[in-house]
């Protein structure tokens, strides 16, 4: 059975759950891999066996870690051409989709970025499935030159656990001049905000033009549901929230199961980055808002009323 290789994601060592996503759909097309670039391996590993890897490759040199993401591809790239995988599987986040976009490139093998499902290609390959054109359209691609390098979207596969032998195998690959061209001079960690990543949550609520830069009941009624928080492109261009917290075409693209907007018109812009969401819900004053159009539920009323009544309720059955 083919390899497939994994690119683990995870911060200093503490493995995220898009990972165990990679794996699961990398089972279905072969014998997963995982490759585990950093700090942090040797506490990895019961997680990655968890979850079916086979084999850990590790690569732990500062040269790789010390740099942008040139490096990383030039060690998946080295790792497919001893290998020879029926596909290489990355996170879509900003770094995985450059790093897949340079692994393409160095292995001349089809890409595909986004895909929210995987399978084995009738005629060899892969199967993708994507959610295009703000989810207007849902398109099913086949790669099948080299090793098909495709990103997959978190939250878009169910996890599965089967146990794997996770073997532990050093790599050490020799880097380019310009794969170290660009070096990692100051790294300042994020305050951490005690609420899951907007990319991994389970349940995402989002403020928009209709909080007027109160995101007070956004909050609590996130905290109440042990969700992630968003904002819409205008809520972060008026200075409301931070950048990186904004939901869109041009921002962070979410795929949750729960997905609630508020105060959030449903611009195509930001359908474009929550519409693969399992359960749609919107909380709008205006009736005849574009959002309304694709929620599976559908609040019309001031969400400075709605929310704190919601989070009441969702607090009394907790109990």
């Amino acid at each position: 059975m083919a390899e497939v290789l994994v690119l683990v994601d995870h911060v200093d060592g503490d493995v995220r759950k898009s990972t165990a996503e990679l794996l699961t759909a990398a089972a279905r097309l072969g014998e997963p891999s995982a490759v585990f670039v950093g700090s942090g391996a040797e506490g990895a590993t019961d997680f990655l066996a968890r979850y079916g890897a086979a084999k850990v490759y590790t690569v732990a040199d500062p040269a790789v870690t010390g740099h942008l993401v040139a490096p990383v591809a030039e060690v998946l790239a080295s790792l497919v051409e001893r290998t020879s995988p029926a596909a290489v599987l990355l996170p879509s986040t900003n770094d995985g989709k450059e790093i897949a976009g340079r692994l393409a490139i160095k292995t001349s093998s089809g890409l595909i970025t986004d895909a929210v499902d995987v399978a084995p290609g009738t005629s060899g390959g892969v199967r993708t499935t994507q959610s295009v054109f703000a989810g207007s359209y849902t398109v099913v691609s086949s790669v099948t030159k080299g090793s098909p390098v495709i990103t997959l979207k978190p939250n878009s596969i169910p996890i599965e656990e089967v146990p794997g032998a996770a073997a532990v195998e050093p790599v050490q690959v020799a880097l380019s001049e310009a794969a170290t061209a660009a070096r990692i001079t100051e790294v300042a960690e994020k305050a951490a905000s005690g609420r899951p990543s907007l990319t991994e949550a389970a349940i995402v609520v989002s403020g928009g033009r209709g909080t007027g830069g109160d995101f007070g009941p956004v909050e609590t009624f996130a905290d109440s549901l042990g969700a992630a928080v968003g904002a819409s492109r205008a809520a972060v261009d008026a200075g409301w929230y931070p950048h990186s917290s904004q939901v869109g075409q041009t921002g962070v693209q979410v795929s949750p199961q729960l997905y609630i907007a508020a105060g959030i018109s449903g611009a195509i812009q930001h359908r474009a980055g929550m519409q693969t969401s399992k359960t749609i819900v919107a909380v709008n004053k205006d009736p005849e808002a574009p959002i309304f159009e694709l929620v599976d539920y559908g609040v019309v009323g001031d969400l400075f009323t709605v929310l704190p009544q919601a989070t009441e309720a969702v607090r009394a059955r907790k109990g």
